[in-house]
């Protein structure tokens, strides 16, 4: 091998091995920068990264901000309310294991061709993810964080305790998180005791909680709530007479 050839040999592996040290030095940083969810199998979250970034933002406003947030039991929260949230939000959240690949990559496609985050693809695993830990900013940074938190959870917790977290910390209006806290700001009643109808309305505003008001009329609740009326028919989880009982609140 003549000079030249042994120079460049030798740049092309500095380079190389250069390029391996830093990812690995980067890889081992973004792991130990997750956070440890084991204490969740045991202890409910005080508060959430959601929480503080609304006070924040109320802070900004020249706002007072109050969480309004009642733990509630897994067991004491309806089946129906259980059922109308994933299938709406998760519909294989017990069969995957923290990332709906199919859902995902429909969303990534869609993405791309629209050149935008237009279509989030998040499993209630990885919406809790977020939820406790990270911002809402829309990054690919922050989406690949959501998708190693969202692994750890599954990992570290059963399914059940991951949708219990995921009912008590979810965002239902402005400073009300959780499932009960959002029966009582809309129907004044405890979560148990809400009507398929009001189960369905407090469900719809899943996505725009801080825009659409559950006890409100208006034509995109509507629009969502049947919806929603006609997949728990699909499902089986209410009868047709059910269905035609409860459609008629969302004409």
């Amino acid at each position: 091998m003549n000079t030249e050839k042994l120079k460049s040999y030798l740049t092309l592996r500095n380079i190389l091995y250069t390029m391996a040290g830093i990812f690995i030095v980067s890889s081992l940083w973004f792991y130990f920068s997750l956070p440890d969810v084991s204490y969740l199998k045991n202890e409910n979250p005080k508060f959430t990264a959601l929480m503080e970034l609304r006070k924040e933002q109320a802070t900004d406003a020249n706002k007072k901000f109050r969480v309004k947030q009642t733990w509630v039991s897994f067991r004491n929260i309806p089946e129906m309310l259980k059922k109308s949230v994933r299938i709406t939000e998760d519909a294989s959240f017990y069969k995957h294991s923290g990332i709906d690949l199919v859902e995902f990559w429909e969303s990534v496609k869609k993405n791309i061709a629209e050149g935008e985050f237009a279509r989030g693809g998040s499993t209630i695993t990885q919406q809790l993810a977020k939820n406790l830990y990270l911002s809402t900013e829309k990054s690919l940074f922050r989406k690949f964080r959501e998708l190693f938190i969202a692994y750890r959870l599954e990992d570290a917790l059963s399914k059940n305790r991951i949708f219990h977290l995921y009912l008590n910390v979810i965002e239902f209006g402005p400073g009300v998180f959780g499932v009960q806290a959002g029966a009582r700001y809309y129907f004044n009643k405890n979560v148990q005791d809400l009507t398929l109808a009001e189960i369905v309305r407090l469900t719809a505003i899943i996505p725009r909680p801080l825009k659409i008001n559950a006890a409100g009329k208006s034509r995109w609740l509507k629009w969502k709530s049947r919806w929603i009326l006609g997949k728990m028919k699909l499902y089986k989880y209410i009868s047709e007479d059910t269905y035609n009982s409860a459609i008629k609140e969302f004409k």
